[in-house]
């Protein structure tokens, strides 16, 4: 038994490690000349390793740390020890808070998160489609529904903030049902939101590109990097797998790379329906990593959190290593915010940067490293958190989801309803697609 694995991300090696411990053969081909898909690590300082994709990880993200566990990797918690600094415009404009509540009005932003539980406790998670209601949630996006909905000034100019740092989405871009879904998927908006027991709790000590980096090592030379699949084509007894430098011929194939990059492989006989749709939007982020000789905002009592109603950095976050060193200030830039930030030349990314930094936190010196991370251009990723579905998608796009075609077998973070988006909703789909590949072609094909 052979099979091709596309991608070398979280949930293809998560597949491909499951697969050849159950005895099967098995070839990684990974487009980029790395692993780790949308995970990914940058050496900032010796020694010092930030995330420049995922990074954040929670209790509840039980597939994900038990993988750390096996791979002997430990978590350290998110640094949020200090005040908060908010430039929201008016009266709020410059302002530090204790605690990450915002200086606008309570009443306005509680009625907004009530708002959303009330749209997330509604949605199937793991159907979104057959929720009630579900025709008139995806019929709206986002903003759409923000202009009905969202009467207080406060609560609108919060809410793409929000949108932005949970799901790297332009308002205009998803349907309220995907929306509502992420949220459901997630654990909810309180639990995906919150730092101390929440989603956002740890990152994994080191980096998280490290899970990637060590079950490709387990796998050894069954990776292939520099190798773009450009077809698969099935007939009778296998599938064909063109890629970059040759072919491989196995007996079924797991594509776990996101939908658009599975809509561009080449598919014979054709897809019955593409993975994407006209509506469906590449996740929008751009990830910036100032770097410092120390984290000098603790000095006056400052977390490094905080939210920012004009770009580019819409938010920011200590990422400084726990054991002293450097500080690094890792700023996030979503929705519209990051297709006009990635549009910049290089030297003004780093100038706007900079200086909003030294706004936000007083007092910094000149950073000693700058390093941008443009996940809204990336070729094999397509974007980031994940893809957003728009108007039209679930409907077409999720009773298709998980479901194979012929000997093509799907995987990646896009195809979980549990988790979806995160590194926890990758991980749980490679364990999926082995076991189903394993159920459906162990004993038919032990003799081919």
């Amino acid at each position: 038994m052979s099979v091709v694995v596309v991608g070398a991300g979280l949930a293809g090696l998560t597949a491909a490690t499951d697969l050849v411990a159950s005895g099967v053969e098995v070839t990684v081909l990974e487009a980029r000349e790395r692993v780790g898909g949308r995970t990914h690590g940058i050496e900032v300082a010796p020694g010092v390793w930030v995330d420049a994709g995922a990074a954040y990880l929670g209790d509840r993200h039980t597939a994900l740390t038990a993988l750390l566990a096996e791979l002997d990797l430990k978590t350290t918690p998110t640094t949020m020890t200090g005040a908060s600094r908010f430039a929201l415009g008016g009266e709020g404009q410059g302002q530090t808070r204790a605690g990450r509540f915002p200086p606008l009005s309570a009443v306005a932003l509680g009625e907004l998160f009530d708002a959303l539980d009330e749209l997330d406790r509604g949605v199937r998670a793991d159907a979104p489609w057959l929720s009630a209601g579900a025709a008139r949630l995806d019929a709206l996006t986002a903003a759409e529904w923000a202009r009905e909905h969202l009467r207080h000034p406060d609560a609108r100019m919060f809410f793409p903030l929000f949108l932005g740092e949970m799901m790297a989405a332009d308002p205009a871009d998803v349907s309220v049902l995907h929306m509502a879904f992420y949220l459901r998927s997630g654990g909810g908006i309180r639990y995906l939101n919150a730092f101390a027991g929440g989603a956002q709790e740890d990152r994994i000590d080191g980096g998280a590109h490290q899970v990637c980096r060590r079950l490709a090592a387990g796998l050894g030379d069954r990776v292939r990097l520099g190798e773009p699949v450009r077809a698969i084509h099935q007939d009778g007894d296998g599938v064909t797998v063109v890629a970059a430098t040759g072919s491989v011929r196995a007996k079924a194939v797991v594509v776990a790379v996101p939908p658009s990059l599975a809509d561009a492989i080449d598919h014979w006989p054709g897809l019955p329906e593409t993975r994407s749709g006209e509506r469906t939007a590449p996740g929008c982020a751009v990830k910036v990593h100032l770097v410092y000789p120390t984290p000098a905002w603790r000095e006056q009592g400052l977390s490094g959190w905080s939210v920012n109603a004009r770009g580019p950095l819409l938010s920011t976050v200590d990422d400084s290593p726990v054991d002293g060193g450097v500080g690094v200030l890792t700023g996030f830039v979503t929705g519209g915010e990051a297709h006009r930030y990635a549009a910049l030349p290089a030297a003004e990314q780093r100038e706007q940067a900079v200086a909003q930094a030294a706004r936000l936190f007083p007092g910094l010196p000149e950073p000693i490293g700058c390093h941008i991370t443009d996940w809204v251009h990336e070729r094999y990723s397509r974007g980031c958190y994940a893809a957003l579905f728009g108007p039209g998608d679930w409907p077409r796009l999720g009773p298709r989801l998980t479901a194979p075609h012929r000997r093509v077998h799907w995987a990646g973070t896009e195809t979980s309803t549990e988790f979806f988006g995160l590194m926890e909703g990758a991980i749980r789909s490679g364990h999926r697609v082995a076991a189903e590949i394993s159920a459906t072609y162990r004993w038919r094909d032990i003799h081919d």
